[in-house]
């Protein structure tokens, strides 16, 4: 049976992969909303920004921008330290590379996958 058809191999491999795509999960989480991604590209461009730096630049309220902080933290994706009374944010770009190692690692199963259906396919003329 192969592994298009065997039910149980594809649980299997699913399981094994499950614990590992946590990070990666909170990654894709994270970048989901579309302001979260404006505050990713805003710090890919500078070393290091502020709340306050970033409430000039987006069209939100101080505690919303606080939210989107957090949660891109929580993720991975920022570092925050603390200058005086700011807190400097900085992008914390080696979870990016993981998602994108996973996004790689999901294009070559189902690329394989399709060459096997499509061999499968080719062969039932």
């Amino acid at each position: 049976m192969s592994e298009l058809t065997n039910p149980a191999a594809t649980a299997a491999q699913a399981s094994a992969t499950t614990s590992s795509q946590a990070p990666v999960g909170a990654v894709f989480a994270a970048l989901a909303d579309p302001t979260r991604r404006h505050v990713v590209e805003l710090l890919s461009q500078q070393p290091t920004v502020t709340a306050s730096g970033l409430a000039q630049e987006l069209p939100i309220s101080r505690q919303a921008i606080a939210k989107h902080l957090r949660a891109l933290t929580q993720a991975g994706l920022l570092t925050c330290a603390q200058e005086g009374r700011e807190t400097q944010y900085r992008l914390s770009p080696q979870p990016l590379g993981s998602a994108m190692r996973w996004m790689a690692s999901a294009g070559a199963r189902w690329d394989g996958r399709l060459a096997r259906l499509q061999q499968e396919l080719g062969e039932g003329r």
